[in-house]
């Protein structure tokens, strides 16, 4: 589901302003090239890309510790809901007041937006998955391919199940990706929602977080009706058992 976002907020964004916004590599680049050439005032633009994009994860990270501390059930309810503010506000200014913020700061917004998504499936995930930018994907889906065909030679037979989850995962994530840019090029463009097409987005993390809530209080009531009904709960054990057991 997040990777399926983030593959849509980065199609939205340079479909509505020439800007990629999952990821700063390319914007890396662009602002070492201008501080070489002097050009300090693309630098800088460039420079806040990548700010906001670390301030961004530095945001849900802090927010995630908070929630640790506190025991919160939920911990990445804050820095998803911090997401969907981004992507209103940006949706917003660009609806209703039209040319009032700069695509600078609208490109910064989503920046952080992506950096806050990264950085809490970053932690959801113990550092395995990255949801807005494929490089990485791609780099460790190579990698394990190559050790899946050498699997018998170099011993890696215990690890084959984990390899092969592993391999499921990425091409789960790249192919979502690659889903939400086609879906958010279709509405952008042939359905002409333009930058209406983030309202999407943020409709889809919101259910998302309206089923991790569900889910999350459907098994804490299950739990606490079967803890003190346990006559009932041993009585739908007996019945599930075979008559042959005994």
């Amino acid at each position: 589901m997040l990777s399926f976002v983030a593959g849509m907020v980065n199609v939205t964004g340079f479909l509505f302003m020439g800007k990629l916004t999952t990821n700063v590599t390319g914007h890396f680049a662009y602002f070492v090239y201008d501080l070489s050439v002097a050009e300090f005032w693309k630098g800088l633009i460039y420079f806040l890309y990548l700010f906001a994009f670390l301030l961004g994860s530095f945001s849900s990270g802090l927010l995630i510790e908070i929630a640790n501390y506190y025991q919160k059930h939920n911990r990445y309810l804050a820095p998803t809901l911090l997401e969907c503010a981004a992507l209103f506000t940006v949706w917003a200014a660009n609806t209703f007041f039209v040319g009032l913020l700069p695509l600078d700061i609208t490109a910064c917004i989503l920046l952080f937006a992506m950096g806050l998504q990264n950085s809490f499936v970053t932690k959801i995930s113990n550092s395995v998955v990255r949801t807005t930018h494929l490089t990485g994907l791609f780099t460790d889906l190579g990698i394990e391919l190559s050790q899946l065909l050498y699997v018998k030679r170099n011993h890696y037979e215990t690890q084959k199940p984990q390899l092969k989850n592993s391999v499921r995962l990425r091409l789960f994530i790249i192919t979502f990706f690659f889903l939400g840019g086609l879906v958010a090029g279709y509405c952008y463009v042939e359905q002409h929602l333009q930058i209406n097409t983030l309202l999407i987005a943020i409709v889809i993390l919101l259910v998302g977080l309206f089923y991790d809530a569900f889910r999350f209080f459907y098994i804490r009531n299950k739990r606490h009706y079967e803890n003190h009904h346990p006559r009932r709960k041993h009585k739908r054990t007996i019945r599930r058992q075979s008559p042959h057991s005994h």
